[in-house]
């Protein structure tokens, strides 16, 4: 019987990195201390490295370091935020949790934010901008850029999907005010359980991140904002601590899949039966997601679950179609391309330690499909 091909598997990448982390979580069990210590300490100082960037503050999830991000920079009730209906859920609930008003604007060809939408998208009301990394592909930044700067607005990056992506030779998460990632366990770089991050160029906001995910102290029990309980936990960041350095040659080899699924499902993109992801010019994708897009998504998605392959789809209901998030305001190009990817997105299986011939019997099986 031929092997299931899952769409992750976590227990390949544990098995082979099991002697460091056992060894990283002896450590912490050996010195006592669980929560902000001298692993959290020490993984925000090489993640920081890692960047390129001044300051990185761990917390507890990427949905509390957008939160916090937006919080410390002064957003909040009666501002708006725009960001993309083709994201995460996490991105808007985030927004929400600050009291600011998210505002949703449809994406490019690259599904990140179109920038043209947010220049439509912009009120006296906007503060700041979301731009989302999905899939590992950089958002258009430098017109992003552009216009927060001509605006007055504040750029916040969700790079939850794209550790160690790139424009221009510069790491996403260091182009705006702050960047924001998580470290669920099948990100790029994952912990073992919720995790996340914030990075600055900014001193001054990193050390009110500081003390905010500590419920405003500065120092215990001096109380001088308004905070919240958002802490990377010792263990998570001695599991981060032993992940890090391979973090650029999974990505490379994420790659490296992706370039094989790209060469064998070329045919099927010339002929018009799907899409292909692809990175943009000057960016380096890191593959967090091999996201085609296809019309009969769920026939072969079907199909492709009779061979023994799991595939995913990211996301099949937008933000803006969610009921909790019924009547979010949205821009005034409208949603086309979020509905129609919503409609046609399909994940293929794709992680480091999957191995090239599953790669291409998944390919195989796509291009028997269409073949029928």
């Amino acid at each position: 019987m031929t092997e299931p091909i899952r769409f992750g598997d976590l227990r390949r990448q544990i098995a082979a990195l099991r002697p460091e982390i056992d060894a990283a979580i002896a450590r912490v069990l050996d010195r006592g201390w669980f929560i902000l210590g001298e692993e959290g300490e020490s993984f925000e100082r090489e993640f920081a490295a890692d960047m390129g960037v001044a300051c990185a503050v761990g917390v507890a999830s990427g949905t509390e370091a957008i939160v916090l991000a937006l919080t410390a920079l002064g957003i909040g009730p009666g501002d708006e935020v725009i960001t993309v209906s083709a994201t995460a859920v996490a991105t808007v609930a985030a927004i929400r949790q600050a009291g600011a008003t998210p505002v949703l604007v449809d994406m490019d060809e690259g599904m990140t934010l179109d920038p043209a939408q947010l220049q439509a998208a912009v009120t006296p009301r906007t503060r700041a901008v979301v731009p989302v990394h999905l899939y590992g592909q950089p958002a258009d930044m430098a017109p992003i850029l552009d216009l927060a700067a001509q605006h007055g607005l504040r750029v916040i990056e969700d790079a939850c999907q794209a550790h160690g992506a790139e424009v221009e030779g510069r790491r996403v998460g260091t182009l705006g005010d702050a960047g924001c990632f998580s470290f669920y366990p099948s990100k790029n770089l994952g912990a073992l359980g919720d995790a996340g991050l914030v990075t600055t160029g900014d001193a001054d906001l990193g050390a009110r991140l500081r003390s905010m995910r500590f419920y405003g102290q500065p120092r215990r029990d001096h109380v001088e904002r308004h905070g919240i309980n958002s802490r990377l936990d010792e263990i998570q960041a001695a599991i981060l601590r032993a992940k890090l350095p391979r973090l650029d040659a999974w990505n490379v080899r994420r790659a490296a899949l992706a370039a094989i699924y790209t060469a064998d499902l070329a045919d099927l993109e010339t002929a018009g039966a799907l899409a292909l992801p692809w990175a943009r010019k000057g960016c380096r994708h890191v593959y967090h997601l091999y996201a085609i897009r296809t019309h009969p998504r769920d026939a072969l998605r079907a199909h492709l679950a009779e061979c023994g392959i799991e595939t995913l789809v990211h996301y099949p209901v937008p933000v803006h179609a969610q009921p909790a998030h019924a009547g979010t305001p949205v821009g005034p190009g409208g949603l086309p391309r979020t509905q129609a990817w919503a409609q046609t997105e399909l994940s293929l299986p794709l992680y480091p330690e999957l191995r090239d011939d599953e790669v291409r019997r998944v390919a195989e099986a796509v291009k028997a499909f269409f073949r029928k």
